[in-house]
């Protein structure tokens, strides 16, 4: 009885007059009954700690909370533990309440039968559905470094949202617009915040009629917060770098620095480690890393013997400004030259091969019902019970490591040259990251350098011993007058106006294959080994020289890439007569039909002088035909599979 004159008393000499506060009673909370109280400005709560006692408001202002994003919410929506009013008490005190959980109530807002729809793409297309955006924004915000639960000063929603104003971000009355976000984050992040403002994008943010500046959200988003120096955060705030210095990304992405700092190598310059990454200065602003009077000594904390040269390397160097970087707009353009007069000519090359051939095949006539139609059935491919010896096993054994080391260095160099594509990154990551991986791709440099000038250092010694040999004969891999007869025979074949040419021992696509093998292997590995031995060379080279050996590396090793696993494939494997597989460098022999076939000249002489029955061989058993056929598939497999690796990054960055 006088626990309910107490109670009685207290409840009409407070604001809660409305209220019966019987624990037995309604448990049934309204926002007019909270608003009694905490729409009262100044209310506030008591809390004591450690003997110092403490005072916080707890009013909001009901107007500006109906304007929010949360305006159609009821106070208990969020606050789900008060069931009465007033609130719980134990040993005379009031019970804390529970923090609001904004985490389960957002990710509620998924379940797969209410996903957001956009609207249909095209005439008669399907609704889509996507994850609503606040969704995707709690899932980051949970994997974030402010989501950790194990952080007792972390980041809350209410933090950067405040309890109960929550506006859109683009909402100048939200926390987290983004022209608030310093001071808001500055809450925090203090040493930050300081040295944000003396920095040319807190300088431009207090002149807004000069333009808009970076702010913190704008380079590190706003939910996937990570550690500073992780890779994760390295790539968000380089991509969102370029939302404004687009070009200077771009280009920062095309050198070793952007390449492999994007991989996750932490040897090599980020966009902090030259600009810093709060004290952001003007180039021509004597603090400025970058300055005329500090570069020497920004380059030199990395490269700490590197010579007074360094400073002419160009972190953000082109190919398309000839007034700023003469020698990378001449190089690159130059290679890329070549690749556009070799892509379009051999392309063409082989489409009017494949359409000729083709067309050539048997053409048997079908009668049914008395009528007559043509079928195209391909041919038996010419076959016989002798073999003729094309390649010997050591020619073989160097054809196999050639084209195993291309292979390494094509996922292991194209991995770096397009380091932001998806299999890119998971190829780096399964691999072990950049230093196991720029192990394997100089380990495959040294074997493809040793293959292909291994190679030559052998013909030439045999050469040499051969007084007799004809350098211009047709055993001789050097161009000569047949080549151009012989090209534009075939030409004239494609095109239906003559016959395909007799061909000899080496045809010119073949010697074109060969020479383009030296040229790529001297362009590539001159290149790589300048880029290879940079912490030596940079104490005599100059910077640019190594901007002009990525340039000649990627675009020698792309154009190698889309020769060899295209129009070498075509040549020897694709084309009509070939498909699927064209066994000799794995068995090193030809049918002689098929020799006699594809080398009529080559086959005439060898009959003459009587060297053919020197050249014969028995066919393989079919045991090993068998077994060169699944190592077969399996490269042209491989192949085909780098390349189209190679085309989607091509698609999604170009060339240089």
């Amino acid at each position: 009885m006088l626990k309910k004159i107490i109670l009685t008393f207290l409840f009409f000499s407070s604001p809660l007059h409305a209220v019966v506060l019987d624990e037995q009673i309604s448990t049934d909370v309204s926002d007019k009954q909270c608003i009694n109280c905490h729409g009262v400005k100044g209310f506030s709560a008591f809390e004591e700690k450690d003997g110092l006692r403490s005072k916080h408001a707890i009013d909001i202002n009901i107007a500006a909370m109906r304007q929010s994003l949360h305006g159609k919410l009821k106070c208990v929506d969020c606050h789900t533990d008060v069931k009465q009013l007033p609130h719980k008490k134990e040993n005379g005190k009031f019970l804390k309440l529970k923090a609001v959980d904004c985490v389960s109530c957002h990710e509620k807002l998924n379940p797969e039968s209410i996903r957001q729809r956009t609207r249909p793409v095209g005439r008669g297309a399907n609704p889509r559905t996507r994850t609503p955006d606040v969704v995707l924004n709690t899932e980051n915000y949970k994997q974030s470094i402010h989501g950790d639960p194990t952080k007792n000063n972390n980041a809350s929603c209410s933090t950067c949202h405040t309890a109960h104003y929550v506006f859109k971000s683009d909402d100048p009355r939200a926390l987290n617009y983004r022209e608030n976000s310093p001071q808001m984050c500055g809450d925090c992040h203090q040493k930050a915040l300081s040295l944000y403002k003396k920095s040319v994008h807190g300088a431009a943010l207090k002149t807004p009629w000069k333009g808009d500046s970076a702010t913190c959200t704008d380079c590190h988003s706003a939910h996937d917060i990570t550690k500073a120096k992780s890779l994760s955060a390295h790539r968000i705030v380089t991509k969102n770098c370029g939302n404004c210095h687009q070009e200077e990304v771009s280009s920062y992405m095309s050198t070793t620095h952007g390449q492999l700092a994007w991989l996750g190598n932490k040897k090599v310059a980020r966009c902090i480690d030259c600009h810093r990454g709060h004290d952001t200065r003007k180039i021509e602003d004597p603090k400025s890393m970058v300055s005329d009077q500090n570069r020497l000594q920004t380059c030199r904390e990395c490269h700490k013997d590197a010579g007074e040269g360094i400073v002419d390397y160009r972190p953000h160097g082109n190919t398309s400004d000839f007034d700023r970087y003469p020698g990378m707009f001449i190089v690159g353009k130059f290679m890329v030259g070549i690749v556009i007069v070799v892509l379009i000519f051999f392309y063409g090359h082989s489409i009017l091969w494949f359409v000729r051939e083709y067309k050539e095949r048997t053409i048997v006539w079908y009668t049914d019902n008395s009528r007559s139609v043509p079928v195209h059935v391909k041919p038996e491919k010419p076959h016989s019970e002798k073999h003729f010896q094309r390649f010997s096993l050591l020619w073989r054994l160097n054809h196999w490591a050639l084209a195993l080391s291309v292979m390494t260095l094509t996922l292991t160099g194209m991995a770096v040259m397009y380091p932001d594509t998806d299999w890119a990154v998971s190829v780096i990551n399964t691999v072990g990251g950049t230093a196991a991986f720029g192990t394997i791709h100089r380990i495959a440099g040294v074997i493809f350098l040793s293959s292909v000038f291994g190679h030559g250092i052998v013909v030439v010694r045999h050469i040499l011993k051969d007084k007799n040999f004809d350098w211009f004969g047709p055993d001789s891999l050097l161009p000569r007058w047949k080549d151009w007869e012989d090209m534009k025979g075939m030409f004239r074949w494609f095109f239906g106006k003559g016959k395909q040419p007799q061909l000899d021992r080496w045809t010119y696509w073949e010697k074109f294959d060969y020479w383009a093998v030296y040229w790529g292997a001297f362009v590539i590995g001159l290149s790589g080994v300048v880029l290879w031995a940079s912490p030596y060379l940079l104490k005599f080279l100059p910077g640019w020289a190594f901007n002009i050996a990525t340039i000649a590396h990627g675009v020698e090793a792309f154009l190698a890439v889309a020769t060899l696993f295209v129009v070498h494939f075509f040549n020897n494997h694709f084309r009509p007569e070939k498909f699927p597989l064209d066994t000799v460098m794995f068995t090193g022999s030809w049918d002689l039909e098929e020799f006699k076939h594809e080398r009529p000249l080559e086959y005439q002489r060898l009959k003459e002088t009587g060297e053919l029955e020197k050249h014969l061989v028995k066919p393989p058993s079919r045991k090993a035909n068998i077994i060169f056929h699944i190592i077969g598939f399996t490269l042209l497999a491989t192949g085909i599979t780098l390349l189209a690796m190679v085309v989607v990054g091509f698609v999604k960055h170009g060339l240089v």
